[in-house]
């Protein structure tokens, strides 16, 4: 008998009900599985938020509320991914999640506008991408899969600064470098590379998870930890509705609308993954605008209360690959789970008091597969010279010139504010024009292809 018929016979759950997309389950009997799936991502749904706040400054208060949103809007989304309204939704066994792709972004626009800037800017792009997913057959045919791979690609990379800031303490830590906070950054990092080596199966979907728990551990013994936010603290709060006052800034609206473009290329990738290892076919077109249009709608959904935009979650992609369950009624528990979580505020505060140093050595490694991610989605594009020409020119531009954004310095202020530093924004116009302008592969050969008989 195999590992994953013994799973589900020890929990009373046949495995063909598990990998039945409405098979019945009993609620209570599919919970573990579902948990299972809420686990997977938990810790990356929140890390975007950790990030971002401490480069808001926010106050202990202030990144607590958003965690407990991040949480919130991270269930509904997957209940609405799972089961759908009208045209929005993908009713496949999708699990959504706070997203990294808008995190360098949203870090540049605290910077220089604050974040009410990037509320406003993720209430307007949501609305985006929602019509993106409506519309989503009238445009896919411009993104080839080589564009997708591009994007996937430099998001990996424009995060690689954040893991590092992460590790060294957090950006504006007064002891930012210092050896406690390197020291606790490689503990946390060589406790998720020995927990994904040493366990087996679906338990090294856990590794991050296991790091946070080691590090954070090791960060109490080192008085790190500031336990303030603790005190007085509710056993049950309601999340709230616009902690932030948005704020509609054209050129944040923009750099965060591209990346909501962005988002929805992701997601034509994720689904078609997903339908791939979890049902053995391909996305019907109605489930792949239904998973761009949910993200949007949840993504504005987000913004009101004062928290990042969401995508489907690749861990989860993963964790359906591994164990193949994909029951609706099943994964609807995982999204239920999140949202009784964000009725908790211990939940959130045990987060929100997370080292940054113990953060990025979790994280610098999840970044890092991003980067892998992309190369892998290259690779199957086709290394074809015109595939090659493209990945070389839109990478090379996107991140080269964004970390000499100086050679910006002659444009107009808005389009320096979207792209100087914004290398996913201009690796993906980059490949989108060389895509829509370069001619075929013929004429990339040194000589021409021979004609059949």
């Amino acid at each position: 008998m195999s590992d994953e018929k013994k799973t589900s016979k020890s929990s009373n759950v046949s495995f063909e009900a598990l990998s039945s997309l409405d098979a019945p389950v009993s609620f209570w009997k599919g919970i573990p599985f579902g948990l299972q799936h809420v686990m997977a991502m938990f810790v990356a749904n929140l890390a975007p938020i950790f990030i971002v706040a401490s480069a808001a400054k926010m106050t202990p208060a202030q990144s607590a509320a958003v965690i407990q949103a991040g949480l919130l809007v991270a269930g509904l989304g997957t209940c609405l991914q799972l089961y759908g309204a009208w045209r929005i939704g993908s009713r496949l066994p999708m699990v959504t999640g706070i997203s990294f792709t808008y995190v360098a972004a949203a870090v540049a626009i605290c910077a220089d506008k604050g974040y009410g800037a990037v509320v406003g800017a993720v209430l307007v792009g949501g609305v985006l991408e929602l019509v993106l997913g409506l519309t989503a057959k009238y445009w896919r045919r411009f993104v080839p899969p080589i564009v997708s791979a591009i994007v996937v690609t430099s998001i990996g990379f424009s995060l690689l600064n954040v893991g590092a800031t992460s590790f060294g303490g957090g950006s504006g830590a007064k002891d930012f470098g210092s050896w406690q906070n390197l020291t606790l950054g490689l503990i946390s990092l060589v406790a998720c590379l020995a927990f994904q080596l040493l366990m087996k199966g679906t338990a090294k979907q856990l590794s991050v998870l296991f790091g946070l728990v080691v590090g954070y551990v090791v960060a109490i013994c080192m008085g790190k930890v500031d336990f303030s936010g603790f005190q007085d603290l509710a056993i049950v709060s309601v999340p709230q509705l616009m902690p932030f006052k948005p704020e509609f800034d054209w050129g944040s609206i923009i750099s965060i609308g591209l990346l909501y473009v962005v988002s929805s290329v992701e997601v034509l990738g994720d689904t078609a993954a997903l339908t791939k290892v979890g049902l053995n076919r391909t996305p019907t077109e109605r489930e792949t605008a239904g998973a761009i249009a949910g993200d949007g709608l949840i993504s504005s959904v987000s913004g009101l209360f004062g928290c990042l935009p969401l995508t489907s979650f690749a861990q989860n992609i993963g964790l359906v690959a591994m164990t193949k369950v994909v029951n609706r009624k099943v994964i609807l528990s995982g999204g239920l789970i999140l949202i009784l979580a964000s009725f908790v505020p211990a939940i959130a505060e045990v987060f929100n008091s997370l080292p940054q140093a113990v953060l990025g050595g979790c994280t610098i490694m999840m970044f890092g597969n991003i980067i892998l991610s992309g190369f892998q989605m290259i690779a199957e594009a086709g290394f074809s010279q015109r595939n090659i020409t493209i990945a070389a020119l839109s990478l090379t531009i996107g991140i080269g010139f964004t970390q000499v954004s100086d050679i910006f310095v002659n444009f107009p202020s808005l389009f320096q504010q979207i792209f100087a530093s914004n290398c996913i924004a201009v690796a993906f116009v980059v490949a989108v024009i060389l895509n829509a302008v370069l001619p075929s592969e013929e004429h990339f050969l040194s000589a021409p292809a021979a004609k059949e008989a």
